[in-house]
């Protein structure tokens, strides 16, 4: 199977208009969206829409839809002029006795053939808003790392404005994972997020090793969210209004973006 599980550390860095960082431990899923029914038959703490002490929703992901997050990417493919049929698997955090909070899933989008040929980013924000910026990758990169880029189009943190743009350094799921968002106004880089993890199988032992190592890890993203709020609003953090959410689900990025180092 393609799915597995990925351990590893996140870390945040704030540049300016002054600074902050936080690190924690933590792990996520990635699922292989045409595996997940095999997945729920043969783990016994793995449950797809019904609870467990892990669990996958299809209606937490994509537009929510019965058909679940497939259909969704699909269309969004389509939409970008892309051929749809290959591998979708999905870089989130599960519900964990019932509950998850994803402040970024990963799409990795495969061409037919096999190829890695877009990523698509889901957003949500804590005001129960989402948005997804699906990007092609260029085949012309090193395939061992992605570098893309699009304009921020929803509005995430009351410090953080809207007119800025996010550049992605992804290193696809293999041994290893790196996820690296950079977010940017028209000075630079103003926040550093990066996800570094290492692949293990996803059986219930690795499941149960997790819980233990990482107990009620989904409740305490969600605390961390607020808790890192406050600090930066104690040391001084302007608060930014929170514009209208964006009319469409999705943004595309037509064309992919240049080399670039982060």
């Amino acid at each position: 199977m393609s799915s597995a599980l990925y351990t590893g550390v996140v870390s945040h860095q704030r540049l300016r208009p002054l600074r902050h960082r936080l690190r924690y431990r933590v792990f996520s899923l990635l699922l292989d969206l045409d595996e997940l029914p095999a997945l729920a038959a043969r783990l016994r703490l793995f449950s797809l829409d019904r609870f467990n002490l892990f669990s996958f929703h299809r209606r937490d992901h994509g537009a929510g839809e019965p058909e679940g997050p497939r259909a969704h990417v699909e269309r969004q493919l389509r939409a970008a002029g892309l051929p749809v049929g290959g591998a979708i698997r999905l870089l989130a955090m599960p519900r964990i006795l019932g509950y998850a909070f994803n402040p970024l899933a990963v799409y990795f989008c495969h061409a037919p053939a096999g190829a890695l040929q877009a990523i698509l980013y889901e957003v949500n924000n804590t005001f129960g808003e989402r948005h997804s910026y699906l990007i092609p990758v260029d085949p012309a990169q090193d395939s061992a790392w992605v570098n893309q880029r699009c304009d921020k189009r929803m509005h995430v943190s009351p410090f953080l404005p809207l007119d800025m743009h996010y550049r992605f350094r992804v290193r696809p799921p293999g041994e290893q994972l790196s996820i690296g968002v950079q977010t940017h106004d028209a000075q630079g880089a103003v926040l550093l997020a990066r996800l570094d993890a290492r692949r293990r199988p996803l059986t219930d032992g690795a499941l149960l090793r997790a819980f233990c190592t990482h107990p009620l890890l989904t409740f305490k993203v969600i605390a961390a969210i607020h808790w890192e709020a406050l600090q930066l609003w104690c040391k001084g953090a302007r608060l930014h209004p929170r514009p209208p959410a964006p009319a469409e689900p999705v943004s595309f990025a037509t064309r992919p973006s240049p080399d670039h180092t982060p």
